[in-house]
């Protein structure tokens, strides 16, 4: 066995799967108890502002947006300004045609996955996808639900059938993955001064003190 400087298979790339983001909308998010809604929507606006900056094509989808669910997290349409929203009435977002017509139209078979509520609008989709023969990753960080117990057991289900969990400041950085990509640096680390809490002062911290810089 010889190891070579290559990455392994199963982590992401910009180009190597479409990101879906499902029911970031303030009627979902009233009764989500898993997680603050302040922390919900910086981890959200981090996915989104990465999966932007670097080029992954994206869906975003809301539920009844007109009628009773509300508008989509401002943080998250302010980093794709122009793209329209995929309204539905199924709950499984996997269950509607113009969803499925737009991830065929991507032709991406790994898809990452995050929204609200985690046990029934982001369980429906992975596993469906799975059950067709996709790849499927959860951003868990950015997902939420009506309680911890609600989350952790949709948690255990989708992980359980074959689904990667992963968390918002991991995705954005698994995309960057070496600081010597000196075309993504500012970016990346832009975000993460902006929605990655506590490693983001840090970056502030070192680059005003020090004009520190991980690339070198």
């Amino acid at each position: 066995m010889t190891a070579t400087p290559n990455p392994g298979k199963l982590l992401v790339s910009p180009k190597d799967h479409a990101l879906i983001m499902i029911d970031f909308q303030s009627q979902m998010s009233f009764a989500t108890k898993s997680i603050d809604a302040v922390q919900l929507r910086n981890n959200a606006a981090l996915v989104a502002n990465a999966a932007a900056g670097f080029g992954v094509p994206t869906i975003l989808t809301t539920v009844a947006e007109k009628s009773f669910s509300g508008p989509m997290f401002s943080e998250i349409t302010d980093a794709f300004p122009g793209q329209p929203l995929l309204d539905r009435t199924s709950m499984n977002t996997w269950e509607d045609a113009a969803v499925i017509e737009e991830v065929n139209r991507i032709g991406k078979k790994r898809l990452v996955f995050c929204g609200l509520w985690t046990s029934v609008c982001i369980v429906g989709p992975t596993l469906s996808a799975l059950d067709q023969g996709f790849e499927a990753y959860v951003v868990a960080d950015a997902c939420g639900d009506v309680s911890d117990e609600a989350h952790e057991r949709a948690m255990d289900r989708m992980v359980q059938a074959g689904v990667r969990p992963m968390t918002s400041l991991q995705y954005m950085l698994e995309l960057q993955r070496d600081w010597a990509r000196t075309e993504t640096y500012d970016m990346t680390t832009g975000i993460a001064k902006k929605f990655g809490g506590a490693y983001g002062l840090g970056i502030i911290y070192a680059k005003t003190m020090f004009g520190a810089s991980e690339g070198h």
